[in-house]
């Protein structure tokens, strides 16, 4: 198993996005990179606390990320952050779909160095194909704090939920198998 970290907007539409593929096995919503750039925000928290979903929306720097376990014999990290460009628009700052923040920025997130290879060799093909360099920050994970109870398959409690990903890619046609 492995796991990545990936910021792409409003997490509860991440979340249900990478629930639908074979070889996924778990996801989690949640908290990450609350330093962006080296830089603590202004309104960071004091060290070692866990951000609240309140203190995101406030400006805490932290970003809505969904911690993706997945099976590599069964979905390569190639494969997988194919998905992830499919659900984003890698060239826009700070905003998914309708919503705005730092927290809706995009952001590959790794714990494990020997990933880091795999993406940067996908967001270089990603660049060449757009012809400009990705708003995507690639970074090794500082931490990851677990978002609320409620945020947690949020889409699945509440089927009528807003989703800034369109409808169509949170039901493609997979073979589960």
């Amino acid at each position: 198993m492995k796991t990545i970290y990936l910021a792409g907007g409003c997490f509860w539409g991440t979340q249900k996005f990478f629930d639908q593929f074979p070889g996924v096995l778990g996801t989690r919503v949640g908290y990450a990179a609350g330093i962006s750039g080296g830089r603590r925000s202004e309104r960071s928290l004091p060290a070692g606390r866990a951000p609240s979903y309140q203190d995101v929306c406030r400006g805490s720097g932290h970003a809505e990320t969904v911690r993706v376990d997945f099976d590599e014999a069964r979905l390569s990290l190639e494969d997988l952050l194919a998905y992830y460009f499919l659900s984003i628009d890698p060239l826009s700052v700070n905003r998914q779909g309708n919503d705005r923040g730092i927290q809706y920025r995009t952001g590959i997130y790794y714990d494990d160095p020997s990933l880091l290879e795999g993406i940067r060799t996908v967001c270089r093909k990603k660049e060449q194909e757009l012809g400009r360099p990705l708003a995507v920050e690639v970074l090794p994970l500082d931490r990851f704090w677990d978002a609320e109870d409620y945020h947690q398959k949020y889409l699945d409690k509440n089927p009528g939920g807003y989703c800034h990903i369109p409808s169509r890619l949170l039901h493609l046609d997979l073979d589960r198998s």
